[in-house]
């Protein structure tokens, strides 16, 4: 099979890292062609987390040569697309793509479709507003990460919606070795996405009143999600990801109750659970299906229930033993790389013969 990968962002982006990149590896050792080709590159992703704006002209030149790419679409067998051809454009590319019988698999892990949707401009609301639909529309299979866009794939007419969660390879995650009795409250991210600790800003307060403990965010960027409140922040690479989540007694994910945040995939749950490291989380869109109450980590609503989590924690080192060790045999189980690997090289074989069943969810 000759597979042309049309990723947004290079590897260092995380979204096009675990949703293509990683898996590249096991696709060619199956005999897969593989090219990929990113619409934007590393410049764009640094730019991107450091807060920096790229040039127009460096955006313009990234769809030229998308445009250029795509001329030669029909010598491969397969296009595999992150998202969408074309952001914020309408789904010509992808229209085209249908009319001369190109077969693409559209992939999803976050609801890329409400920022057209729930734009505040009513134009771009008007214009691109249905534009995900349309690619999803015309893909022959859509992957998706989570129920939430599964429904959306559903309601848009896909002919085939087929579900693979993010994942993580289990070889390179593993639980450490904590030495340090101080208790360490661990979130990895974003600079995007940092702004939610503040969801947990009197919880954590309140944690620190009672507790040893040490906040450490990795990922969050140069401006401080949570001023006043002492803390550790860590910038994020590759190379350090795994050891500084390995650091944590625990891995938080807070998040709101919002469109956006219901298309949200969990990942950051699924290393922290690889690590062996218990959870607790808000429960909101897929955070439910990975955190099982009790058992992996807890849910928790309000403060108070963030509160009880982390002190509960923080004072019995078994429960989180336990709790880590039934975390890490989930992902093992449902969120590997190892499990997931063979099953996309499926979905893709079959989207490449054009075998299609009318509005199928796997």
């Amino acid at each position: 099979m000759r597979l042309l990968a049309l990723t947004r962002y290079s590897s260092l982006a995380p979204s096009s890292r675990v949703r293509f990149y990683q898996y590249f590896p096991f696709l060619a050792s199956c005999g897969v062609e593989l090219q990929v080709a990113p619409l934007l590159g590393d410049d764009y992703v640094r730019s991107l987390y450091s807060g920096r704006r790229q040039s127009v002209l460096s955006v313009v030149m990234a769809y030229i040569n998308r445009v250029a790419r795509l001329m030669n679409s029909r010598s491969f067998d397969l296009l595999w697309v992150e998202k969408e051809l074309f952001p914020w454009f309408p789904a010509w590319a992808e229209s085209s793509l249908a009319r001369q019988g190109v077969p693409y698999v559209a992939d999803y892990d976050d609801a890329v479709f409400h920022r057209y949707d729930l734009h505040r401009s009513s134009l771009i609301r008007a214009l691109l507003g249905k534009s995900i639909d349309a690619v999803m529309r015309h893909a022959t299979t859509v992957v998706v990460g989570n129920d939430y866009l599964a429904e959306r794939a559903r309601r848009a007419g896909a002919s085939r919606i087929e579900y693979l969660p993010s994942v993580v390879d289990v070889d390179q995650y593993s639980p450490g070795e904590r030495m340090d009795k101080q208790f360490r409250i661990g979130w990895i991210g974003s600079p995007i996405t940092a702004p939610f600790m503040g969801l947990i800003r009197d919880a954590l307060e309140e944690v620190s009143k009672n507790v040893n403990a040490r906040l450490v965010l990795v990922g969050a960027g140069d401006r401080d999600p949570l001023p006043g409140l002492e803390k550790e922040i860590l910038p994020w690479s590759e190379d350090s990801e795994v050891a500084n989540i390995q650091s944590f007694d625990v891995g938080i994910m807070p998040l709101p109750d919002g469109p956006f945040e219901q298309g949200k995939c969990g990942y950051k749950l699924i290393q922290y659970m690889a690590c062996g490291l218990p959870v607790v989380a808000s429960p909101v869109g897929v955070n439910t299906r990975i955190v099982e109450q009790g058992k992996t980590g807890f849910l928790a609503s309000s403060n108070a229930d963030w509160v009880q989590a982390l002190v509960m924690l923080s004072r019995d080192a078994a429960l989180r033993k336990e709790l880590g060790k039934a975390g890490r045999k989930k992902v093992e189980q449902e969120y590997s790389l190892q499990v997931a690997a063979p099953r996309l090289l499926g979905i893709l074989t079959k989207a490449a013969s054009h075998k299609e069943s009318d509005h199928e969810v796997s």
